[in-house]
């Protein structure tokens, strides 16, 4: 352009060279927006007005534009039992706020796993007594500590003993068992070890039922990557992962759980979380087919029913004496979410915690005599010591 003043060229020429240089630069910025667009297009860059609109997976929870009936309901249709919760302080203080949320839900009676044993058990049970005798039953729990030490088994099951004389009406098994349980000598013990069997036939002796927790969910195990359903759950929860050797492979544990079950027939277990196979009801089905001593409750995996709500009502329905409602952590309002999975058939509705379940709930409408069995029949029939007045006769 210097060049150019010199040579005493016309206007005419320094427009044309003018216009010529903005067609250059024009072009060059179309050309770099067609780079720029192809390699977007490859996955090679990320254009800055997308990285300002960019979100977590935790954070993407849309509104559903989807119009269809809803049921949204806060309290069951019947009186129920909750064969599954936890309350760790019921042994001094006022129960009556407790009762009053479970009024609001028509929880009739509350089955406390969490009793311990001892001195601490008989003070929950007499504090219950005191108050509200009809409203809770609890269940005790076994000290693994030492295990294998000289006379460990006879002192456990006179402990057990001495917990039912003092009002206990079952025994709850923590995952500890099989996860952290090591005996005298640093060896895990496993959930089916011999050196327990005298604590199961003894339960069934005594005609308590033996509500057990094994394991967790089997994603826990895989790798966690884009594969594995839980991840969010890992990702929020990280202490919850585990691997073969931590403590052993899932499927050892679950096995370990059934070899008990099938060396103490005369004893009725309740398999908390459905064995872990909500998500495989086929599976499941052939285990309460081959273990007619087992039942079921559903705590905490509510979401697996609800996402296969046929293939649950026919689950439901041919099981419809060996399945107990339970529920495990004790939020209220998360109780809303099983009356809608099990009495309405409500669809595409959402679960109410998203790191268990991302996706949504479809119910299954079971019908009244159903309804009855899972909400109060069934436990009446497992459970001893809940008063029977509380509940319909029909």
């Amino acid at each position: 352009m210097r060049d150019f003043f010199y040579t005493g060229q016309s206007l005419f020429d320094y427009y044309q060279v003018e216009k010529w240089f903005y067609i250059s630069v024009n072009n060059f910025q179309i050309s770099m927006l067609k780079i720029a667009a192809t390699l977007y297009m490859l996955g090679i860059i990320i254009p800055a007005f997308s990285q300002s609109n960019k979100m977590d997976f935790e954070q993407y929870d849309p509104v559903s534009t989807l119009v269809v009936p809803e049921h949204k309901l806060t309290k069951a249709k019947y009186p129920f039992i909750d064969v599954h919760n936890h309350q760790w302080n019921m042994g001094n203080g006022s129960l009556d706020g407790l009762i009053k949320d479970m009024d609001s839900l028509n929880l009739q009676v509350m089955v406390n796993l969490s009793g311990g044993n001892g001195n601490r058990l008989k003070q929950m049970i007499d504090n219950v007594n005191t108050q509200y005798p009809k409203r809770f039953i609890v269940f005790a729990n076994i000290n693994f500590d030492n295990v294998g030490a000289p006379g460990w088994t006879e002192k456990a099951v006179q402990q057990l003993e001495a917990d039912v004389r003092n009002g206990a009406n079952g025994l709850k098994i923590f995952k500890n068992l099989g996860f952290s349980v090591n005996d005298v000598s640093g060896k895990r013990v496993t959930i089916d070890d011999p050196r327990l069997d005298a604590i199961w036939e003894k339960c069934g002796q005594l005609k308590i039922p033996v509500l057990i927790h094994t394991a967790d969910p089997a994603p826990f195990w895989q790798p966690m990557d884009e594969h594995n359903e839980r991840w969010l759950e890992l990702k929020t929860h990280p202490g919850r992962k585990r691997s073969d050797t931590d403590p052993a492979p899932w499927q050892t544990l679950i096995n370990e759980q059934h070899n008990m079950f099938k060396k103490h027939p005369n004893t009725t277990f309740i398999a908390a979380h459905f064995g872990w196979y909500a998500n495989d009801l086929a599976k499941l089905d052939s285990l309460l087919t081959a273990l007619p001593n087992v039942v079921v409750e559903f705590g905490a995996v509510i979401a697996e029913l609800g996402r296969q709500p046929r293939a649950a009502k026919a689950f439901f329905t041919k099981y419809q004496d060996r399945i107990l409602f339970g529920k495990d952590s004790w939020v209220p309002s998360e109780y809303a979410t099983y009356f809608r999975v099990l009495e309405t058939e409500d669809e595409y509705f959402p679960y109410h915690k998203k790191y268990h379940a991302f996706w949504r709930m479809y119910g299954m409408g079971l019908p009244d005599d159903i309804l009855k069995k899972v909400y109060y029949k069934n436990a009446l029939r497992i459970v001893p010591g809940i008063d029977k007045s509380q509940f319909p006769e029909d």
